[in-house]
């Protein structure tokens, strides 16, 4: 797997110049067309995780590869990309059009202590919402404006964009079922949230010398400062699986990034993964999966 791509990096690769404010207290926010980025001599960037946000309106065919799911997409859909996961855009002709816009946790801080609060950044949730050529019509005006504002000479614009990518946001909830949507409304919430956000830590994987330390009901609730029962009581309210279902979940997740994303042998990701032996390992794999390690890395 690709190393973790800093903002630098998109810059010096994609765009090739270094904005001055990288670096400012407010965090960082830019938007860009789609359309300049795209064709044969585009950059492509890899497979990869990265240490910024990203919001893409996109129409056209293309293929979104996040975490261990490939995802087509054959119209107008808006991407939600965070630093936890992995991702890659991958068009698949030349006649894409839309936008993008990056920022960093700085830049959503000023209203949001934790970005997980927000369904479409926590892991599991929802990266890719499709749009009707008449929802398409608001949401490009929104990066319209966004585009207009980040070249303005406001004294306030920042607080502006910050509230449009908002509106962005909520223009996607609004797309899914209410009953979809996550609600902090008690304790039971709060330590789920915790607990995914200890567990995400851990991911990606992304150096064969790396390796998952926590793998247990118990080690997360040692760390969370509560009793094991409590957590998975907590936990089975506001998922409906033990903790020990959401660990292997996420566990087989990575496996599955892995093993189509590297080319780390089994004993390699198995010990990443904290299994004491490859054998077990592959019948973690084969239990959860349905198949062998090596039957998902021939596909």
């Amino acid at each position: 797997m690709a190393k973790l791509q800093t903002l630098e990096d998109f810059y010096q690769q994609k765009i090739h110049w270094l904005p001055d404010n990288l670096q400012q207290d407010i965090g960082h926010f830019n938007v860009f067309r789609l359309d300049d980025y795209v064709g044969p001599s585009a950059c492509h960037l890899p497979y990869s995780r990265k240490d910024f946000y990203k919001i893409t309106l996109v129409t056209g065919r293309s293929n979104y590869h996040y975490a261990d799911k490939t995802i087509e997409i054959r119209g107008n859909a808006l991407l939600f990309a965070n630093p936890m996961v992995p991702y890659d855009w991958e068009p698949l002709d030349d006649q894409q059009t839309g936008y993008f816009c990056i920022f960093t946790e700085a830049f959503l801080q000023r209203h949001l202590a934790n970005s997980l609060e927000l369904p479409m950044f926590r892991p599991g949730g929802q990266p890719l919402y499709s749009l009707t050529d008449e929802q398409l019509a608001p949401v490009k005006q929104l990066f319209e404006k966004m585009f207009t504002e980040i070249r303005s000479d406001y004294a306030f614009k920042y607080d502006l964009l910050r509230n449009y990518v908002f509106e962005l946001v909520h223009t996607a909830l609004k797309l899914q079922p209410a009953t979809t949507l996550y609600r902090e409304a008690n304790a039971a919430t709060r330590i789920a949230s915790l607990f995914t956000e200890l567990l995400e830590r851990q991911f990606p994987i992304e150096t064969p010398g790396q390796q998952v330390r926590l793998r247990n009901a118990n080690a997360f609730a040692g760390h969370l400062a509560v009793h094991v029962n409590h957590l998975n009581r907590a936990l089975k309210e506001v998922t409906g699986k033990t903790t020990t279902e959401l660990i292997a979940e996420r566990l087989l997740q990575e496996a599955h990034a892995l093993l189509r994303h590297t080319a780390w042998n089994v004993s390699e990701i198995s010990y990443c993964l904290g299994f004491e032996e490859p054998a077990h390992f592959n019948n973690f794999f084969r239990k959860r999966a349905g198949t062998t390690p090596t039957a998902v890395r021939t596909v």
